[in-house]
């Protein structure tokens, strides 16, 4: 695997250092301090408008853990590991906007007639239906995601993001508002053994310069 960096950026080491893991040390604690480091990364993610198309849902009592299992298909980490992040994408994050905007211009970084006109913008993309709501929550929260994943690794632990898992179930099971959608789980906790690495893609088959 292509290396990095020689190492002088913690950055770069913690992506290099950050592998999924499936097995997890069953029990172990992580403070509510440390979790909250870990969402409090996940909101510095950029979005769409600064909407910030997204919600967490931190799945962490044993019981939930359990109902959690069989929507996940039998997955056992969801059960072993500290606890699960289920990354929410917001569907109406347009009405997000005025909160947003608003704050700018009280903080007199931005004129009300300069939010006046991006609020009619932003709702204006989404009164158009289509796909664009849920394309903006899964881009969006999908960054948010990959924030938790290295600020877990830049704590010392690991995580594993899910994508099968049955997610109908799960917005009944939790009783998830209309507004969002599920769009991946995040295990998170200490590793009962180490990931296995795996090999990435040279450049050369992933790079393409200006045009195909």
């Amino acid at each position: 695997m292509t290396q990095l960096t020689n190492h002088h950026s913690k950055l770069f080491q913690t992506m290099e250092d950050r592998h999924s893991v499936k097995q997890y040390e069953k029990g172990f604690d992580i403070s509510e301090q440390e979790k909250k480091q870990m969402l409090t990364a996940a909101t510095l993610a950029p979005s769409a408008w600064n909407l910030q198309h997204w919600k967490f849902l931190v799945i962490e009592a044993e019981e939930k853990k359990e109902q959690l299992l069989p929507i996940a298909y039998n997955q056992s980490q969801v059960v072993e590991s500290s606890f699960t992040v289920a990354v929410l994408g917001d569907l109406e994050a347009n009405k997000n906007a005025e909160a947003v905007y608003q704050t700018a211009v009280e903080n007199r970084l931005m004129p009300e007639e300069v939010k006046n006109t991006l609020v009619g913008q932003i709702n204006g993309a989404y009164e158009r239906g289509g796909t664009f709501a849920r394309d903006a929550a899964f881009l969006n929260a999908s960054l948010a995601a990959m924030n938790i994943m290295l600020a877990a690794k830049g704590l010392g632990y690991d995580t594993c993001p899910i994508g099968g898992f049955n997610g109908a179930e799960f917005v009944k099971a939790f009783h998830v508002p209309e507004r969002y959608v599920p769009v991946m789980l995040i295990t998170v906790g200490k590793a009962a053994k180490p990931a296995y690495p795996s090999s990435r893609f040279s450049l050369e088959d992933v790079v393409v310069k200006n045009s195909f």
